[in-house]
Order: C-alpha cells, then sequence, then structure tokens
C-alpha cells in the first residue's frame, strides 16, 4: 500500500517523550500512529460486525412482550445516573 504524507501538531513538551517512547520500542513516530490508526478501524468494523449480528437475532416472545410496560410510568426527563445516586444516598443515609 502506497503511503502518503500527513502533518500532524502535538504539543512540543510531549515530543520528546513520545520519540523517547518510539526509541525504546524500536519503532518510528510514523508507524506509531499507523498502527493507532488501524486498531480503530479495527475495533470499529468489530463492533459494526457484532452489533449487526445482534441486530440480525430474533427478539424472543418473552423478552417482546415486555415491551412498552413502563411507558408512562417514567418521566422522560429523568436522568438514570441522578435518580440511582438519589436512591443510593437515601439508602445508605449519606
Amino acid at each position: 500500500m502506497e503511503n502518503t504524507k500527513l502533518t500532524l501538531n502535538i504539543k512540543a513538551d510531549s515530543l520528546p517523550a513520545v520519540k523517547e517512547y518510539a526509541k525504546r520500542k524500536h519503532t518510528s513516530l510514523s508507524k506509531m500512529v499507523q498502527q493507532f490508526f488501524d486498531d480503530i478501524v479495527k475495533k470499529e468494523e468489530g463492533s459494526d460486525a457484532f452489533l449487526n449480528k445482534i441486530k440480525q437475532e430474533p427478539i424472543a416472545p418473552e423478552i417482546a412482550a415486555l415491551r412498552g410496560i413502563l411507558k408512562g410510568k417514567v418521566p422522560d426527563d429523568i436522568n438514570l445516573w441522578d435518580a440511582k445516586y438519589e436512591y443510593l444516598k437515601e439508602k445508605h443515609g449519606l
């Protein structure tokens, strides 16, 4: 595969440490950045494949029957993290 040039801006005080890291790992900054990008793409493709597989699975009738049972019982504007925090605070007497 053909390479192309890419210009990156990084903090000046980070560069010496990054260069030293690359030297210890016997690699170049270009290879490190390329590996980073490859890992991102691979992770993204892997998660999409998993999601597509899950979406193709049929929903069990027992689970499908649960759809909508809480509609109207929980306010739409509730933040679940805040509700959990309040519950735990009350439970533990804080």
